[in-house]
């Protein structure tokens, strides 16, 4: 005779209990007044219904369901975060109405799944207002339909991953991607500005080279202020690291005006300014002399930012015979920065330039 080898699945599993005691929306179903509800009350429930309960509150994914001609809902732990303060009140709403601020994104989904074809989504956008405001989250998430126990669609089932931290990181290192190659454009381009205008202005070899050399240079202290700083700097930073070989301690370079967070295009701008401003001064203006000094002023309004340089003390000053790259400079390339207007004014007592514009964020 031989030897039994099959036996009965009951034999293999002990026999399985619900508990409505297992979790927090378990315990929370089992005493929700479900009368005033479509779907009536708990013991009246069918054997499809009650199944489903159990099945999406035993996922270990944010799960929820819809059921009945209302799609009243129902969900489990994990779904709790998903409804932000939208939660005290969502157990036994209706889809529409809980929902209602991605309903008519959401509904040719629903309607879909209702059909009874099920549906995915990844990292689908919505604008939630699930905590008063709105807020733009992304979703990957499957709608599956569930059937009563006569095989007609009754509802569904959604199981759902909140991507939106993922997403938004992946954005923001594109946008950071794009900020970067525009800036290396900008470098480009200034640069090769620098090199064609003292090449064409330089008298000698020797000129040329240290002109462009040293302008290099400038442009490359002014890159290099975002090192660690981010996407902005305080204007004093810029001033300190543009300037800071005139600033010894003593008055020959006065600042006066507020803090101020610049942009990194309009820090790098206001940075090539400053050092072809304090360069000319070191060499020809208020800086080559032991008497002068240089009043550097600004100012916000709103938006509207104001700058001067003012030279005093200093040679008496001759406009130049010629506009030079140093010209083009404070007076065409870095007020572009600041979508302004800048203006050098050689009085005989000395320069005054002076920056209109406004800030950007």
């Amino acid at each position: 005779m031989s030897a039994r080898v099959g036996h009965h699945i009951s034999e293999i599993l002990p026999e399985a209990h619900f508990s409505w005691d297992d979790g927090i929306m378990a315990r929370a179903i089992e005493a929700f007044d479900w009368a005033s509800t479509p779907l009536g009350p708990i013991g009246t429930w069918s054997t499809s219904l009650l199944s489903a309960v159990r099945i999406m509150l035993g996922q270990r994914h944010a799960s929820c369901m819809f059921w009945g001609p209302q799609l009243t809902m129902l969900y489990n732990d994990r779904y709790i975060p998903a409804l932000g303060k939208k939660e005290s009140r969502a157990l036994g709403q209706p889809f529409r109405q809980i929902w209602s601020d991605v309903w008519e994104d959401v509904r040719p989904l629903v309607e879909e799944t209702l059909a009874g074809r099920g549906t995915y989504s990844e990292e689908m956008r919505l604008v939630m207002t699930r905590n008063g405001f709105d807020e733009e989250t992304f979703w990957t998430f499957s709608y599956s339909p569930l059937f009563d126990d006569d095989g007609t669609v009754a509802g569904l089932i959604n199981i759902t991953v909140d991507v939106t931290n993922a997403v938004q990181a992946r954005l923001n290192q594109q946008i950071m991607q794009q900020e970067l190659l525009h800036r290396i454009k900008n470098i480009l381009s200034v640069t090769s500005t620098v090199v064609s205008a003292s090449l064409r202005n330089a008298e000698t070899i020797q000129q040329a080279r240290d002109t462009v050399g040293a302008r290099i240079m400038a442009l490359a202290r002014a890159q290099g202020l975002f090192t660690g700083l981010g996407d902005s700097a305080d204007i004093t930073e810029v001033m300190g690291r543009s300037i800071g070989a005139h600033l010894d301690g003593g008055d020959r370079i006065r600042l006066d005006g507020p803090s101020v967070r610049l942009s990194s295009q309009q820090a790098v701008g206001l940075s090539l300014a400053l050092y072809e401003l304090s360069t000319n001064a070191a060499k020809y203006g208020a800086l080559s002399t032991q008497q002068g000094a240089v009043d550097l002023v600004w100012s916000v309004q709103g938006d509207d930012f104001a700058l001067d340089w003012v030279e005093t003390g200093g040679p008496q000053v001759q406009p130049p015979a010629r506009e030079g790259f140093g010209s083009k400079l404070v007076n065409m390339i870095v007020p572009a920065y600041f979508d302004g207007e800048g203006q050098a004014d050689y009085r005989p007592e000395g320069l005054h330039y002076s920056l209109r514009g406004r800030l950007t964020a």
